[in-house]
């Protein structure tokens, strides 16, 4: 089964040893990418294709409409392995135009569990209503919703203990939010960085 699959497996191995002889007997010494891309697990949206990095360039944690919920063990454990451990320096929260989990959570359809993990994205929509309701096209107003999500995201993992401890202690990391469009393949900065806990204001 899947032998398709496998196919493309050892072509692309083949192809990766043709281009690099030593590329995978370097990759299986250690990982130490600078960055953490959370994202959205959506299939058109591959994290290392994206920015052109390869394996092992790039730690990556996805869920549906990237987000990075103080409560979740699943980010939180990402999240921490990366700063404490790989100690990365870059952070960044991508969120993508035309987001199915976004629209989701808004539509007022019952979806049963993930109603429960796009709560949060609820609470940013109440809390920016006014804003989103002078948006007279659909989807002019989800894709602005997207954005405004990401920017909570990355108030998020800028206020977390993880990251605070590590400034703290004079570890260097920034916090990007990113919007990738599926129309152009290109990444909006939202320029809601954060390098400092007096930074945080800016996302707010």
């Amino acid at each position: 089964m899947l032998d398709h699959l496998k196919a493309k497996n050892r072509a692309w191995a083949k192809r990766k040893v043709s281009a690099d002889a030593d590329f995978f007997t370097r990759l299986s010494r250690q990982q130490a990418p600078e960055y953490l891309w959370i994202g959205c697990s959506d299939s058109r949206v591959p994290a290392n294709e994206i920015v052109d990095l390869d394996p092992g360039e790039l730690f990556v944690h996805r869920n549906v409409a990237n987000l990075a919920p103080p409560q979740d063990a699943n980010y939180l454990s990402v999240l921490q392995f990366a700063v404490d451990v790989i100690k990365v320096k870059h952070i960044m929260v991508v969120g993508h135009y035309g987001c199915g989990g976004v629209a989701a959570a808004v539509d007022g359809k019952r979806r049963g569990l993930v109603d429960h993990w796009l709560h949060p994205i609820r609470e940013v929509c109440y809390e920016h209503r006014h804003e989103l309701d002078a948006i007279p096209e659909e989807r002019a107003r989800l894709n602005r919703l997207c954005e405004l999500n990401v920017i909570r995201q990355v108030r998020n993992v800028a206020s977390d203990v993880f990251v605070q401890d590590a400034w703290a202690r004079g570890q260097p990391i920034s916090v990007h939010g990113w919007v990738y469009s599926l129309a152009t393949g290109l990444i909006t900065d939202l320029n809601v960085t954060v390098s400092r806990p007096e930074e945080l204001e800016r996302t707010s």
